[in-house]
Order: C-alpha cells, then sequence, then structure tokens
C-alpha cells in the first residue's frame, strides 16, 4: 500500500522503501540506546538479585548466631533488597518491551514565543537517555495534542499551566520487533489510515490497547480527571469498556502518588470476559487490576451467614411467579421501599427499657436519645456505642469506686431491647410491613434467591453492617444495564469512591429487568454522563444489518466495509447442523491462510449453547464457553448470548434465528447483541420462518 506525501504508508512486507529516511535513522538510534538501557537495567537486576539471594543464605547459615538486633536490620535490608530488585526488574521488562516497539507517533510543536519546533515521539511508556526523554508516554499531558489536534493552533496542560502553540506535523509509525511497518503523515486525519488496518487485522485472544488509535471523542474521556462518577452509555463496539480501561491506566499515571493498580477494582460480567480484557491494564505499563462478579462480592459479604442460589439463564426460566419476583425487584420503586422502610428502622427495631445496675439507673429516654444521634451507624453498631456511653455515664456517676458492668454485658441488654434478632427475620418483617409477602420465596431453608441477595444485603447494611472495601479507591462497573438498581445501592454502600460505570441499555440480557438508563442516572444525579454512538468493531454491512433488527438512529457504522451478511433458512435441524459444520471447515481454511483466528457460533442460551457444542463436538474442533469457564482462546467458540456480550470474534454464525426461537419484541436485543459480536464476516442461520431482520432492502 502506497500514498502520495499527502499521506505515505509503505508496508516493509512489500519490500518497497520507506518514506522519512530520517525515521529510519532515529529508529535505529533509539534502538541502540533502548539496547544500552536494558544491558544496564539486566545487570542491575541480575546485582539486585545475587544480592538477595545471598542475603538470605547468610541469615539462614547464622540464624542462631546473629544477634537479635542485627537480624532485625538484616530483614528490613532483605525486604528492601528485594522491592528494589522487582523494580529494577520491571525496569528491566519495559525497555525489553519498548525495543518490540518503541513509539508509535511523532509531533512537532511550536510553543508560542519560540523559534524553533521541539519534537516528541510518544509511546505506551515514557524513556530517557542520559536524563534526557527520548519517548513521551501516551499519558503525559502533551501527547494529548495527539488525539485532540490536527497541525494548527494547540495546547496543553503542563504542570505549570496552560502551554499554547503551532502543532507543525503529525507522523504516525506501525514498528514491530524493531522494524517499522509503516509510516504516515498528514495534515488531516493521521489516524484514519491506520484505524483501518487496525480495524480490518484478525481478532485477538485478548482485548488489545487502542493508544495508537484513540479518537478525540474517547480521548476526553480518558483524560477526564476530575469527575467522581462517570456513565458512559456507548452502542456495541464503541470501545466503552477499552476506554474505561485506559482511563484507569491514565489515572494511574496522573495520580501515580495517591492511586495505585491495588486501589482498583473491575466489576465484570463474568470470568471469561474478566479473562478477555485482564492484558490491557498491564499493556499499558501497569499491575494487573482486581477483577471479581456480583456472586463473588456476595460471598465475600454472606459467607456464614446466609446461603443464595447462583444467577440462572435469565432467557431459559419459564416460572411466571419467579419471573414477577424478578420484575418487581428490578425497579427504582422496590429501591424506595427498601429506603422507607431503612428511614423507620431505628425507631421500630429497637425499643429501648429503662436500664439499671444496682444503684445505678439510665432512663429509656436517654438510651434512645443516645442511639438515634449515630445516626452514620448500622443498627447493632449503635447498640454498642450506646452501651459505651451508658457505662461512661456510670463511671462520671460512680464516686464510690463500685464495680460496673462491662460494656458487652451492657450491649447484651441493649440487644435483647430489639424487636428483631438477625437479618434475615428483618428481611422477612419487610415484606410483610410493605404488605407484599407474596413477592418473597426461599427455594431452601437459609438460601436466598438470586434476586434477593442484594436486597437482603442493602437491609443488612442498615441493620448489622457490611464488610466494606477500605483499599478501593476507583471502582469499575461494566457492562450497567445488567444490574438491577438496588445492586447499585449495595454497591454504593461497599465501594464509597470514584466511579466509571459503562455500558448499553441497547444490550439488555434479562427480559425481567425493567430498570432503565434514566433509573441509573438518577442513582447518580452528580455523575457526568457521555454517549458514544459510533462503532468501530464490525464492518459497515454488519452495523446496517443490526440496526435493521434494532432501529437506532444514534448508531454510526465506522465507514469499513465487508461482505455482506449471509441469511439462511433451513428445513430442519440436521440441515442447520450440517451447515454450521460446514461453515466451521470454511473458516479452518481461511484460518490457515491467516485471514480469520476467530468464530463465535452463539446460541439463545446456555442450555441451547451446550447442545449445540454436543452436536458439533465430534466432527469439530470447537470450545464452548459456558458460565463456568474461565478463559477466551482463539479458534471455534460455541457460546450462548450472554455469554458471548463484551466478546468479538472475526466471524460469527447465528443459530436458530428463527421465529420459534426469537419471536418475542426483547428477542430482537438479543439478535443485535449476537450479530454485533462479528468483526468481518456474519452468517444467521434459523430453521423454518426466520426472525424479523427487518427490511434487507434498505
Amino acid at each position: 500500500m502506497h500514498k502520495d506525501s499527502g499521506g505515505k504508508i509503505t508496508c516493509r512486507r512489500q519490500e518497497k522503501p520507506l518514506p522519512f529516511p530520517e525515521e529510519q535513522i532515529h529508529l535505529a538510534q533509539t534502538l541502540e540506546r533502548l539496547e544500552e538501557a536494558l544491558a544496564e537495567a539486566g545487570e542491575n537486576a541480575d546485582r539486585l538479585e545475587q544480592e538477595y539471594r545471598e542475603a538470605k543464605r547468610y541469615m539462614a547459615d547464622n540464624r542462631g548466631e546473629i544477634d537479635p538486633h542485627e537480624m532485625f536490620q538484616n530483614e528490613l535490608l532483605l525486604k528492601q533488597t528485594d522491592r528494589t530488585g522487582a523494580f529494577a526488574a520491571g525496569v528491566r521488562d519495559r525497555i525489553a518491551r519498548l525495543k518490540e516497539s518503541p513509539y508509535f507517533a511523532r509531533i512537532d510543536f511550536r510553543e508560542d514565543g519560540s523559534p524553533a519546533d521541539e519534537i516528541y515521539y510518544i509511546g505506551r511508556f515514557g524513556f530517557q537517555y542520559k536524563k534526557k526523554p527520548l519517548i513521551y508516554d501516551w499519558r503525559a499531558p502533551v501527547s494529548g495534542m495527539f488525539y485532540d489536534y490536527e497541525n494548527g493552533p494547540a495546547s496543553f496542560e503542563a504542570p505549570a499551566g496552560r502551554i499554547t502553540g503551532l502543532l507543525t506535523r503529525k507522523r504516525q509509525f506501525k514498528i514491530t520487533d524493531g522494524v517499522m511497518e509503516y509510516a504516515l503523515e498528514s495534515s488531516l486525519n493521521v489516524q484514519d489510515d491506520v484505524l483501518q488496518k487496525e480495524l480490518s487485522a484478525t481478532s485477538d485472544e485478548k482485548m488489545k490497547s487502542i493508544i495508537a488509535t484513540i479518537q478525540k471523542e474517547q480521548n476526553r474521556i480518558i483524560r477526564n480527571e476530575k469527575t467522581e462518577t462517570l456513565i458512559i452509555q456507548g452502542v456495541a463496539g464503541s470501545g466503552k469498556t477499552s476506554i474505561a480501561l485506559h482511563r484507569i491506566a491514565f489515572l494511574l499515571y496522573r495520580f501515580q502518588k495517591e492511586l495505585s493498580s491495588r486501589n482498583v477494582t473491575i466489576i465484570s460480567p463474568n470470568r471469561v470476559f474478566g479473562d478477555y480484557i485482564a492484558n490491557v491494564i498491564p499493556e499499558l505499563g501497569e499491575e494487573p487490576i482486581f477483577e471479581l462478579g456480583f456472586a463473588e462480592l456476595a460471598q465475600l459479604q454472606l459467607e456464614g451467614v446466609i446461603g443464595f442460589v447462583p444467577e440462572s439463564d435469565p432467557l431459559d426460566t419459564k416460572d411466571e411467579k419467579f419471573r414477577e419476583r424478578v420484575r418487581y425487584k428490578s425497579t427504582l420503586e422496590f429501591v424506595r421501599l427498601l429506603e422507607e422502610y431503612r428511614r423507620q428502622l431505628p425507631y421500630t427495631v429497637f425499643l429501648p427499657e429503662d436500664y439499671r445496675w444496682g444503684r445505678f439507673f439510665v432512663e429509656k429516654e436517654w438510651i434512645r436519645k443516645r442511639f438515634l444521634a449515630y445516626t452514620k451507624f448500622p443498627v447493632k453498631k449503635r447498640l454498642a456505642l450506646t452501651a459505651g456511653d451508658i457505662r461512661e455515664r456510670m463511671q462520671t456517676e460512680n464516686i464510690r469506686g463500685e464495680e460496673l458492668p462491662r460494656a458487652a454485658a451492657i450491649e447484651k441488654s441493649l440487644m435483647n431491647m430489639l424487636t428483631i434478632k438477625d437479618s434475615l427475620a428483618l428481611y422477612r418483617d419487610f415484606y410483610e410491613k410493605m404488605g407484599i409477602a407474596g413477592l418473597f420465596a426461599m427455594p431452601a431453608p437459609r438460601t436466598l434467591e438470586w434476586a434477593d441477595v442484594y436486597p437482603f444485603l442493602y437491609l443488612r447494611a442498615a441493620f448489622e453492617g457490611l464488610k466494606q472495601s477500605g483499599v478501593t479507591k476507583h471502582l469499575v462497573i461494566d457492562e450497567m444495564q445488567d444490574y438491577t438498581p438496588v445492586q447499585y445501592a449495595v454497591l454504593n454502600e461497599m465501594f464509597r469512591c470514584h466511579k466509571t460505570i459503562l455500558g448499553d441499555f441497547g444490550q439488555r440480557l434479562n427480559p425481567d429487568h425493567l430498570h432503565t438508563l434514566k433509573d441509573i442516572r438518577r442513582m447518580y444525579k452528580s455523575a457526568e454522563f457521555v454517549m458514544l454512538n459510533k462503532s468501530y468493531r464490525s464492518t459497515y454491512e454488519i452495523i446496517s444489518f443490526a440496526r435493521r433488527i434494532c432501529p437506532n438512529d444514534l448508531l454510526e457504522a465506522m465507514e469499513r466495509h465487508g461482505e455482506e451478511p449471509q441469511v439462511i433458512a433451513c428445513g430442519d435441524r440436521q440441515a442447520q447442523i450440517g451447515i454450521i459444520r460446514e461453515e466451521v471447515q470454511s473458516f479452518e481454511e481461511r484460518r490457515e491462510m491467516g485471514k480469520s483466528a476467530s468464530m463465535g457460533i452463539i446460541l439463545k442460551t446456555d442450555r441451547e449453547a451446550e447442545a449445540m457444542y454436543d452436536a458439533l463436538a465430534r466432527q469439530c474442533k470447537v470450545t464452548l464457553i459456558s458460565p463456568e469457564s474461565t478463559g477466551f482462546s482463539d479458534g471455534v467458540s460455541i457460546t450462548s448470548v450472554r455469554m458471548a456480550k463484551g466478546l468479538e470474534f472475526d466471524e460469527v454464525v447465528v443459530a436458530d434465528a428463527d421465529k420459534n426461537t426469537y419471536g418475542a419484541e426483547f428477542d430482537r436485543g438479543l439478535l443485535y447483541v449476537a450479530c454485533t459480536r462479528a468483526m468481518h464476516r456474519l452468517t444467521v442461520i434459523g430453521v423454518g420462518e426466520l426472525a424479523e431482520f427487518g427490511d434487507r432492502g434498505k
């Protein structure tokens, strides 16, 4: 591929000369300096590792002969050497990764009042040589101009204030294994051609960083450092998850003295998706961040308290009474009832009586007043604090030095004044008091339905308290549309920190969840809200097809063209299985040629995905992605709509896409989710009369 000087691209693999010979010279010089720095970093890491081993051996050999003071000093030294060695190894590894691809962009900037341009090379990490910066981290303030400005007036926020000037040049490179594959220069949008090339590539087993192709509107979100809570509503393929992860990497860089990877937690829908996104933060030079799901959070809170049944596939549930309970508990009105009950709780659950100990007497109204004063604490914590107040009052009155009861004994007496003794009894009482007793059912003794887990926790927070995360300073909540208002209410109790909340209410999975995006925004009234309407993942043809299934005037397709989606109607299930086998075989041929890397065969439910796997596994090399799965890999994966959400495949086959399976209005959204997993190729197949795909002539 070759362009003129207005936008040159020359591929190394085509054996054509690259433009800009000076860039080849600069790359060679940079690689030499990186090699020198790598050798030095390797020597430092090896030396520190040797020192650590020797110190450890000395302590082991002389443990009985070293006095305690010297042993303590040696242990401190050992820990310090270990930390320093780990840091040195990290520096070495970072330089080694930079050698593979040192930078991806160059900008020339002339500050107002300066006679000459300053040249900045931008990479995923910063690099200094003899105390002079050679590569700037993509998160550095000056690097933001690459994403935000075309050639012309530009500025950036430096520590000393805003710097203004003129951006005179933008270049972009692709460097792989130290070899420059292409170089591009443009006075228009330097990223368009690079973005097209990246989006046209085959998928990876892990989500990749997008630092070379971040768009202007995405960069504003990533570099937003002032908003405490940010809500991102983004269409399928808009890059919202990747943007959120890059925002975390930026915040870790910007606030490295206050924030570290261990201070960030991600709530993700399942372990497969968690594995899929796990590489992004480390690829950007930060330590991995903690990832968990709602079920794991509940288990941490309820271990030893009460059991619960994990969430079942919402698309495979026939019990209408169960569905009615789920529907009601997904509403904001249900949260209001819980809040009303919680507000009254201190007045209804504790009926104080006069407290006597020998000649000491504390009247019940004084006890009530002290109890109600502790408004920020749960009921049982209030009792402990009130017991302390009672003992303190008795001590003040104890001029004779008489023996007084312990605070724990007083607290026990106060506990006997509770009208309800534990959280389960309290939860039952809530339904009785609110006149909705028919909406609570337990599948087994001391076992909650999934829809009751977070309402139970919400009331338990007010009665006995919840474990709170003092470590987490930033919480990322992905797939926001799949979580109910009461789940958010509990998260707000557990994580009192900054939040990035993202998802797409056009990709709802549970037909019995009645809450809306407006409900979530009502819960976070001070949050900043942004919308991402441009889809980058799928070709124009696939997005156009998906838009006919689920009309959305705001959904904008990237101008990247490919094959029209295939729509196939089969006479029976055996014919469908036969065609899918042929699709798998065709995919394997393309895979051998390097034209494709992954295929997803997507069914509506987990049960149907397992049945398809059983039908294909004997003759085809396929993998089943189920709720029990923990990882994502290339090749052919068979999965359900709910497990596929968030993932992407080069090719997708949507099976059973007929009216018998996708006949309800809600099912249009499920088909939209399934189809938008495809990056380059989509086949939709069903038995008999196909589902409604809109007017394919449009």
